[in-house]
């Protein structure tokens, strides 16, 4: 039980540092299996499973970009970003030189 929360822990880390990567990637995939998907229909055009693959993609896209809004919102919820970019401040140093 701890292994599947630490391997869940660990995949939402990674997703988070790398949002934008993450919804490429999303979007590739999701267009590679819309085309797949509609390859196998064999009454369309050509041009028309591509439009359709295109369609599927970008709803998927705006679905991930939602979700990253919740994860970013999340975060900023509980104070998680705050903590990640802390260690690149230095508290001590004067804000500016006179």
């Amino acid at each position: 039980m701890a292994e599947t929360s630490n391997t869940f822990a660990s995949i939402r880390k990674s997703i988070v540092d790398h949002k934008l990567r993450s919804v490429g990637c999303l979007w590739l995939t999701g267009i590679a299996g819309s085309i797949a998907y509609n390859w196998s229909q064999p009454n369309m055009k050509t041009s028309v499973k591509i439009i359709h693959a295109r369609l599927h993609a970008q709803a998927l896209t705006l679905a991930a970009l939602a979700g990253a809004a919740v994860v970013e919102y999340y975060d900023h919820k509980t104070g998680a970003k705050a903590d990640r970019y802390t260690k690149f401040l230095d508290m001590d140093a004067p804000a500016h030189k006179d």
